[in-house]
């Protein structure tokens, strides 16, 4: 079979020609898809987050060096405002009967002795005649007990019946003393042995707290020995006591005089000073606590007994690695934080999140640092959880 030559040349011709085309549109593709490639900016590997010093200023991120610092200068713990017991008192009547009337209201200051209310009742009569009756068996008593003294002297009388007579003139007496005092324990209260009233008096100067009685309510006397119902509460205010709960491994930490600092939900953002008055010798079982009792000036009134808050402590504080509270993110059961590694070579700062270990009971600012972080690393103490959207 022979080649045409004149159709061998043609397609040579066109294959010469065409070639150089298919070359030059490659090239251009290739040319025109390298740069595009090249402008491309690589991403930050997993872990880390790469911010431009804008974004650093913009965000109000704030970057601190870790340290050797004072931690543990104080200790917060769980408390209760109370009473303090020396300037309140819990009024009970001593007088069996019933409410007649009502003298005072809660939240009205009174005097010490100022009556409180009138309760009308048989007790009263009861004690005067025990007082004539104990009075007229002593006089009996005393006469029988002179007459066998002179038996004796005579010796007219055995001597059993003198000292059967002595001991009946002795018991006589003590008889007599004993009505007198509660006969003297109700006169205390303005008792009036006509009308058989007795009236319920202060015992100290301070603030109805809370009142417990009303007009018609029987009372049960605390000197009859039935269950007695407190009928007023008096306190001054001016001076509160708060109740912290502290952990046994904190108590060797505290010490009496210490400042303290109670903050309480209804007050957001005040403090309270006072000092540690007092150290529970024993512990809590259940909740393995002791009571530390704090004593605080309260003359603008605005702590009230039960109220529940947090009393930060001050104690010694120790020289430790630290890092910022602020810097420590929780993720799950793990504590992270984002160091500063560096930067780009576009000069974007790096910063890698690693998991460390912190003292998280300890009180302050600052918590000591176990594992993760080296001295003078630089870490985020403010904005890194704007930097976990990120990653």
């Amino acid at each position: 079979m022979k080649l045409n030559t004149g159709k061998a040349k043609g397609i040579l011709v066109v294959y010469v020609f065409i070639l150089p085309l298919l070359i030059a549109a490659v090239s251009g593709v290739s040319g025109c898809s390298s740069p595009a490639a090249a402008n491309t900016p690589p991403s930050a590997p997993a872990g880390e987050a790469w911010l431009t010093p804008k974004q650093v200023k913009d965000l109000e991120v704030k970057i601190e060096a870790v340290t050797d610092q004072p931690v543990g200068g104080t200790l917060r713990a769980v408390a209760r405002v109370t009473f303090d017991d020396l300037r309140v008192a819990h009024v009970f009547s001593p007088v069996t009967g019933r409410i007649t009337k009502i003298l005072t209201q809660p939240g009205q200051q009174v005097k010490r002795g100022q009556a409180l209310c009138a309760i009308q009742s048989p007790d009263l009569g009861s004690a005067m005649s025990d007082v004539a009756k104990a009075e007229a068996t002593l006089l009996q008593a005393e006469k029988d007990w002179q007459r066998q003294k002179e038996l004796i002297e005579q010796k007219a009388a055995s001597r059993r019946d003198y000292e059967s007579a002595q001991a009946v003139y002795f018991n006589a007496k003590a008889e007599v003393s004993r009505a007198q005092r509660k006969a003297k324990l109700l006169r205390q209260g303005n008792l009036d042995t006509v009308t058989q009233e007795f009236t319920l008096q202060s015992p100290i100067d301070g603030e109805i707290i809370m009142r417990g009685a009303n007009p018609g309510l029987e009372v049960q006397g605390q000197y009859t020995g039935g269950a007695t119902v407190e009928l007023f509460t008096i306190g001054k205010l001016d001076r509160v006591w708060v109740l912290a709960d502290v952990f046994e491994m904190d108590l060797p930490r505290i010490k009496t005089g210490s400042p303290v600092n109670v903050s309480v939900i209804g007050y957001p953002g005040e403090t309270f000073p006072g000092n540690v008055e007092w150290i529970s010798g024993t512990l809590d079982p259940a909740s393995r606590t002791a009571k530390v009792r704090c004593s605080i000036d309260n003359r603008a009134l605005k702590l009230k007994p039960e109220m529940y808050g947090t009393a930060v402590i001050t104690v010694d504080s120790d020289q430790k690695l630290a890092v910022k509270r602020s810097a420590v993110l929780t993720l799950g059961d793990t504590s992270v934080v984002f160091v500063q590694k560096g930067t780009t070579p576009r000069g974007e700062l790096r910063f890698e999140r690693r998991v460390i270990a912190v003292e998280e009971t300890t009180g302050g600012d600052l918590l000591p640092i176990k594992q993760g972080l080296e001295r003078n690393e630089r870490v985020i103490t403010d904005g890194g959880i704007l930097l976990l959207g990120m990653i």
